[in-house]
């Protein structure tokens, strides 16, 4: 996968530029800190792309920053067919199969591009709000990421299979470090429906009172969850 457009880590403005995915050319917001050795990458995804999700959704900006801020090279982007991404935009069929791949090719392309301020591969982290949470849940079956943060996930609408084993503390095919955020009066993805799908996994979940969907009043609160748990 290639970048297409100049890319420069040089300072913590953020750049926009296109990645070359599987469905055509990504748009694509990558900020660095200003630090001398990031901690890694931390590559966020939007909500649904038919209900008006994209990357400028506050809730995204929220863990951008959040990230950004901890010392993440802090990545992102438009899903296919969203504002000025190419391909075809999600349709009420789909199966998040091609979104999946989207995060796949920013992840690729994010890592090949900034190996220099680290040794070897780039620690990593994913993070997603709404349905962007569930997508990341399939891409970090295949990424193996340092840490998955779900934001309202819509777990049961997209079928997201488990990630961890209950008492696995070394399995291999479980994804260890997982926070999902969740507020009490989501009525867009119910928090039962959350609960359902961690309880088996004896996965926690933080839950916001008082917060709904997009977390209205309530971002102050995300992100200090977010900053809490990611600190070194």
């Amino acid at each position: 996968m290639q970048i297409t457009g100049p890319l420069s880590l040089s300072n913590s403005r953020p750049k926009r530029f296109f990645v070359d995915g599987p469905a055509g050319k990504l748009e694509t917001v990558l900020a660095e800190p200003d630090i001398d050795h990031p901690r890694g990458i931390a590559v966020i995804a939007h909500p649904h792309p038919l209900y008006g999700g994209t990357m400028n959704n506050k809730v995204v900006y929220t863990l951008f920053k959040a990230l950004l801020e901890l010392g993440f090279i802090a990545v992102k982007f438009n899903f296919r067919g969203v504002e000025q991404s190419e391909g075809n935009r999600y349709s009420g069929n789909g199966d998040g199969t091609g979104e999946i791949q989207d995060v796949l090719a920013v992840v690729e392309t994010t890592r090949n591009q900034s190996t220099s301020p680290f040794n070897g591969s780039a620690p990593l982290v994913l993070a997603g709000f709404s349905f962007g949470g569930a997508i990341q849940g399939y891409a970090a079956q295949q990424l193996r990421p340092q840490k998955l943060i779900m934001v309202a996930p819509s777990v049961e609408r997209l079928k997201v299979p488990p990630l961890a084993r209950p008492g696995a503390q070394h399995d291999n095919e479980s994804i260890r470090d997982i926070l999902i955020i969740q507020g009490d009066q989501d009525d867009v993805v119910p928090l039962h429906t959350v609960l359902d799908w961690a309880a088996p996994q004896e996965l926690p979940v933080v839950v916001i009172p008082g917060a709904e969907h997009f977390f209205h009043g309530r971002l102050h609160i995300l992100k200090r969850v977010v900053q809490d748990s990611c600190r070194p």
